[in-house]
């Protein structure tokens, strides 16, 4: 048995002592007991507790893998995810004009995939094990709407009409206004039969049941509300995972670009940003993805009050937008995934767009990206955390930068 004192968290939520050993579900300063194997300490006891823990409230969390920081107090996490954008920042030397960060509520999760497995009583519905294949069952989450936890014995009787006995589903469900959009992948070959059964087992539960990248029904189109428009998202499109989340994030945006004239919508998904922007600009939407554009146009055309919005299908890794291209825009705003989107920012500043609206799930790519248009002249003149995924150590910001000479 060896004892440690752990030093600090790392990006994982793990907490890291001197070697570093990596020991889950532990804070700094706290000082703790195990075997360690390799670099990790898999069980840890707690010899000498933070004044931060907290008994965490779900009975799953020692062996569920969803959450890694509900051991923590609230304010902890809170200021440490603050931290974890502040070190991100400051790696690059850049200046930290942090605004406090907003939180999603517990039970406020709208989407989430579950697994299912076959047992021999029946059916299995959970999560997988922390770093194990193991499925945890639940019955009760903190994190996940109620409505969606509603939906466990009819995912028990999908997985028990269409999964084999070694498979494991995963069960990618959305919180709709419409209803609960299902897709199921990982399972069976949709035959004759089993597309006949599914609708008995799984109708009236689900406002969509899509299996793989074959539709099975449509009740009624899961629709979301985005500004004045009304949008249908394919089968397992991303979306913001939370309501006051995806709010929090359209109205940091929406601050950023007012008073633009002519916005530009980069990695636009199905509109999240650039449906309620159109309400006051003409936005040009770009996005790599076909079944994402389809859904935007289609809420476009059906939307009322909108100024003009157009759109273009661009992989903007490979071919991003060009200074020419973005000349005639007053604003940008760039969403990119985790990896970034440092092809794109190398033209923009390039460009001298006078406002950009960052959006970012990945500080340390943001920081990166950041750091080119401060180089280029730009100014960072706020920073806002949103933690959608709490307890989780992940955390999302949006951002605006800003030419003075030309913003104003």
């Amino acid at each position: 048995m060896v004892e440690l004192t752990i030093k600090r968290l790392g990006h994982h939520g793990d907490g890291i002592a001197d070697g570093p050993v990596f020991v889950p579900l532990t804070l700094p300063g706290e000082v703790v007991s195990g075997e360690v194997d390799g670099d990790r300490m898999a069980a840890p006891a707690i010899v000498t507790p933070s004044s931060d823990r907290v008994k965490a409230p779900c009975p799953h969390y020692k062996s569920c893998g969803g959450c890694s920081l509900m051991h923590a107090s609230d304010p902890f996490v809170a200021t440490w995810k603050e931290d974890v954008i502040t070190k991100a920042l400051q790696a690059h030397d850049l200046p930290v004009p942090l605004r406090p960060i907003v939180t999603s509520a517990p039970r406020s999760r709208r989407r989430a995939t579950l697994a299912g497995t076959r047992t021999k009583k029946g059916a299995m519905i959970g999560f997988h094990a922390r770093k194990s294949g193991t499925i945890v069952p639940i019955r009760d989450c903190l994190l996940l709407e109620p409505a969606l936890l509603d939906t466990i014995p009819a995912l028990e009787e999908i997985v028990k009409t269409g999964a084999s006995r070694s498979a494991t589903l995963g069960l990618s469900v959305t919180l709709t206004e419409t209803g609960i959009d299902l897709l199921v992948t990982g399972a069976k070959p949709l035959d004759g039969p089993l597309r006949a059964a599914l609708p008995q087992v799984a109708g009236g539960r689900f406002s969509r049941l899509t299996w793989g990248d074959e539709p099975v029904f449509t009740e009624t189109p899961p629709r979301l509300t985005l500004g004045s428009a009304r949008a249908v998202p394919p089968p397992g499109a991303f979306l913001q995972a939370t309501q006051d989340g995806e709010a929090a994030l359209q109205g940091a945006v929406a601050e950023a670009v007012q008073g633009a004239k002519n916005v530009a919508d980069l990695f636009c998904g199905i509109g999240t940003f650039a449906l309620p922007l159109a309400q006051s600009a003409p936005v040009h939407a770009v996005e790599a993805a076909p079944d994402l554009l389809d859904a935007l146009d289609h809420a476009t055309r059906f939307a009322t009050g909108l100024k003009p919005i157009t759109w273009e299908k661009r992989d903007l890794f490979r071919r991003p937008l060009l200074p020419d291209e973005l000349a005639t825009f007053d604003a940008i705003v760039i969403d990119p995934p985790r990896a970034g989107a440092e092809a794109q920012t190398i033209e923009l500043a390039k460009a001298q767009v006078p406002v950009i609206a960052a959006v970012s799930c990945n500080p340390v790519t943001f920081a990166r990206d950041a750091a080119i248009l401060i180089e280029a002249g730009y100014t960072l003149d706020w920073v806002q955390p949103v933690d959608q995924f709490r307890w989780s150590p992940h955390v999302e910001l949006a951002a605006r930068f800003s030419l003075a000479h030309m913003s104003g």
